[in-house]
């Protein structure tokens, strides 16, 4: 591969982790490659691989967003199989904070992809509205849920921005939830099996403007990650 200015740029291991993923109880070796460049820690071409600790045999997966920050990995059994699956995680470097995510499982050395961030983000839609009396309602149409969120401790002039004096809508406003923006595996039950904690934002009038979060708890069940718990979570004040 070659960089703008024609040299040639060779892809180094950006990550590591061992642990047995194929399912033979000997530990493998599972890593991320890309390329970097000399003045940024931007990262291109992110690829998996893993080499199979019994045989030496290497698998590669490509990735479909495969450019951004801090490339890490996670090994841990999401299953209940016994055996560990791999969490890849990326830094989109964007001003949203959108991270892109991916869980493989490589049993018998074939790889399985059983959770895809864009997937995710497609399923998972929200409306974001404002009513009357400093409040947002936050709709999630995955399985039709309602928040709550209470505005009227910001600051007068953020809602008198929003607001008359009797507290009624100026317009109609809606917000919006971001795509993903963290997945992080967590044992809630502590059986050895994890569940992934998924966070994505809620915004108010700009991106910046954070109403809370909305946080999803999902499991696995019937082959693919279900929905155990939903909660909106708000900053104090």
């Amino acid at each position: 591969m070659y960089n703008h200015y024609n040299y040639r740029v060779t892809p180094s291991v950006v990550a590591f982790a061992k642990g047995d993923v194929t399912g033979d109880r000997v530990p493998d070796d599972v890593y991320l490659t890309g390329t970097k460049s000399q003045d940024s820690p931007f990262i291109e071409n992110i690829t998996l691989f893993v080499k199979n600790g019994r045989t030496g045999a290497q698998t590669r997966v490509p990735l479909s967003d495969n450019a951004g920050y801090n490339p890490t990995l996670f090994l841990g059994d999401f299953t209940g199989n016994g055996v560990s699956d791999v969490l890849v995680s990326i830094n989109s470097g964007g001003s949203g904070g959108f991270m892109y995510h991916y869980v493989y499982s490589f049993i018998g050395n074939t790889p399985q992809e059983m959770f895809n961030f864009n997937a995710y983000n497609a399923a998972y839609e929200y409306d974001v509205i404002y009513e009357d009396n400093y409040k947002v309602r936050v709709v999630s149409k995955r399985n039709k849920k309602t928040y709550i969120i209470d505005l009227s401790k910001r600051d007068k002039e953020y809602l008198n921005e929003i607001y008359d004096v009797n507290g009624k809508l100026k317009k109609p406003i809606t917000g919006f939830v971001n795509p993903l923006s963290g997945l992080y595996p967590i044992d809630f039950d502590s059986d050895g099996v994890y569940e992934l904690s998924a966070y994505q934002k809620i915004a108010g009038l700009y991106n910046a403007d954070t109403l809370g979060y909305v946080v999803n708890t999902l499991g696995w069940k019937n082959n693919g990650f279900v929905l155990q718990n939903q909660y909106v979570a708000i900053s104090g004040t």
